[in-house]
């Protein structure tokens, strides 16, 4: 303590007095009224002296997040797009198997907080969510939707059928896996798989869907399990025509505009407009090399929550957009 404030205080008597009051009151836990009787103080001069302590720096009041998360930031971050969860981890970008397992972590934890009985839950795909089904202990019993086909060439595990059957299995609610690709040859034939009886019940679904989780796949640099599934033809046609993004199949140029549309006809997939008029969509992304690309999603109105880190964050921060207002859509 110093000079002067030992000085406003009246005296290192009346310091040690202070600092006792303080000390019981923050660390013992005891009453005003308590402190008071063992002091042979009023309640109202302990009242007093509790408030000057503050003032003068004898008690300093730091708040933690018991997880690694930027309180601060992740209300910034809130502010600046408009987002229903903000979620900024203190984690660095790498390790990447690090930083995918943290976000997958909080995901999980905000799914069991936020979803209930009356939820009808959708379900991307991506490393970062077979990471988040994989962290999933507990979740109210509602009905899960998977929101794209498989991709071809991933790995069982990472799976989105899997990804489903695994939120079913903790659920116990009903769920509309998809059991079909997520890309087709043409759109006649994604026409065809819609019509099956299996696929359509998924499809009739999406439209009631109240709350979703979503990866974000980066296309420049590549990022995203739909890229590399796809030729190298495609994928340079697709950077030709501007892709920055894809979430679900849809595919964004840097401004959260959809392109490329003939090649979302031949998915089986929740559509770009159907993704938008969901209530509460969570976008699960971290890393500056999907920064572009989640702006672009949030840009465009595909994702009103958002779990990430403290470098996307602040890259976010520094040139913010408005997301575009979405669609009402039919509940």
């Amino acid at each position: 303590m110093t000079e002067i404030e030992t000085a406003t205080l009246g005296g290192p008597s009346a310091a040690l007095q202070l600092a006792e009051i303080a000390r019981r009151f923050y660390l013992g836990g005891q009453s005003k009224q308590d402190i008071a009787a063992g002091l042979g103080l009023t309640r109202f001069k302990v009242a007093r002296l509790i408030e000057q302590a503050r003032e003068a720096g004898v008690v300093r009041i730091e708040i933690t997040s018991p997880q690694p998360i930027d309180a601060e930031l992740s209300e910034e971050l809130a502010a600046a797009y408009h987002l229903r969860h903000a979620i900024v981890l203190t984690v660095p970008d790498q390790p990447e198997a690090d930083l995918r397992r943290q976000l997958a972590k909080v995901a999980a934890a905000l799914l069991s907080e936020i979803v209930t009985d009356h939820d009808v839950l959708g379900i991307g795909y991506g490393r970062t969510l077979n990471a988040t089904t994989a962290a999933l202990t507990q979740l109210a019993r509602c009905t899960t939707v998977q929101l794209t086909g498989a991709l071809l060439g991933v790995q069982v595990s990472e799976n989105s059928i899997e990804l489903v059957r695994r939120v079913a299995a903790i659920t116990g609610g009903p769920a509309y896996p998809l059991y079909t690709p997520q890309v087709l040859p043409d759109p006649g034939t994604a026409h065809t798989l819609r019509q099956q009886l299996q696929v359509a019940q998924a499809y009739q679904r999406f439209d009631h869907i109240t709350k979703a989780v979503i990866a974000v796949g980066s296309w420049e640099p590549p990022h995203s399990q739909l890229y590399e599934a796809l030729s190298d033809p495609e994928r340079a046609g697709f950077r030709d025509l501007g892709v920055t993004a894809e979430v679900c199949a849809t595919l964004l140029d840097a401004h959260g505009n959809q392109v490329a549309a003939d090649f979302t006809n031949r998915c089986i997939a929740i559509t770009g407009t159907q993704l938008q008029a969901i209530p509460d969509v969570i976008a699960v992304a971290g890393g500056t090399t999907k920064l572009n690309a989640i702006q672009a999603v949030l840009h465009g109105g595909y994702a009103n929550s958002l779990i990430t880190n403290h470098t996307v964050a602040r890259g976010l921060l520094e040139y913010p957009t408005h997301p575009r207002a979405a669609p009402a859509g039919p509940r």
